[in-house]
């Protein structure tokens, strides 16, 4: 069983590094291999220099530093989709898995595929370094009058399905692949995997999170973002409508593809409650 392990990096050469190291310290089952596609979006801090002396087997994938998230997670699955894998793992490279974590990613997609019948993407969870609180993982809705507002759900002892996903650990097998296809390009850095993971779903698979965690990743702090209250209302706009933010057409795309019919209210929200919180606070 060969297995495609993708990532993509820009600038962050120690996370990097760390990330990769915890990878080749993973001991998949004896009967799969691992290969890894890393897009390096154009760093400037030698990342790609240091991986290829450190992994020499890495399939490196360039960028011109405009990719972000998705665009560089899209351009590594593409390289390994003309490869055809029996799976592909998505892995963010700030995300240190657990020693053990990619044998019970591969273990848990073979159980729950053989008990249901048809294939799965499993999820892995992961939680904070210092907390151990639960920050990235798989998704559901909070309610059915609310399809795009999500809540992660907290890994269990048993697998717990979900009905989209984060894309810090994820594993798509062969089959979804094929059906689903790539990363979207009308995303570029965020709202791309919570995409893959509906399209999964509405193509008919479903979406597990994995028993346990699967490793750390810290969340990234909401100041100095449009999550940020304290910053001025226009500020905040400006940056909902940089790559990193909630870019007005992808987030239209995301919520016309999947909010339902009172679609073009789900895709205002957002940017009205910046505003409408502005007043409050005044």
């Amino acid at each position: 069983m060969r297995i495609a392990a993708l990532l993509t990096c820009h600038n962050r050469r120690r996370k990097t590094l760390a990330c990769l190291d915890a990878l080749a310290a993973n001991a998949p089952p004896r009967d799969a291999a691992l290969e890894i596609f890393l897009t390096d979006d154009g760093s400037t801090d030698g990342t790609a220099a240091a991986v290829a002396a450190a992994y020499p087997r890495v399939h490196l994938v360039p960028g011109d530093g405009t990719l972000y998230w998705n665009g560089g997670m899209r351009k590594a699955f593409g390289a390994a989709l003309r490869l055809d894998f029996d799976a592909y793992l998505w892995l963010n490279d700030d995300t240190i898995l657990y020693p053990t974590a990619l044998s019970r990613l591969i273990g848990t997609w073979r159980e729950l595929a053989a008990a249901h019948g048809h294939e799965v993407v499993v999820v892995g969870s992961t939680q904070d370094v210092v907390t151990g609180e639960l920050t990235y993982g798989g998704v559901v809705r909070r309610s059915r009058w609310r399809p795009m507002a999500f809540t992660m759900v907290r890994p269990a002892a048993v697998a717990r399905e979900c009905e989209s996903m984060w894309g810090n650990c994820v594993l798509v097998p062969r089959a979804i692949a094929r059906a689903v296809g790539n990363l979207d390009p009308s995303f570029t850095h965020s709202m791309g995997d919570v995409d893959y993971g509906l399209r999964v779903r509405k193509a008919g698979y479903r979406i597990w999170v994995m028993p346990g965690y699967a490793g750390t990743c810290s969340t990234n702090p909401p100041l100095g973002t449009y999550e940020d209250p304290r910053l001025p209302v226009r500020q905040r706009l400006a940056k909902m409508m940089q790559p990193k933010g909630m870019p007005l057409r992808a987030w239209r795309i995301l919520t016309h593809r999947h909010a339902g019919p009172l679609w073009f209210l789900y895709w205002l929200w957002p940017y009205l409650k910046v505003v409408a919180g502005s007043f409050v606070r005044r």
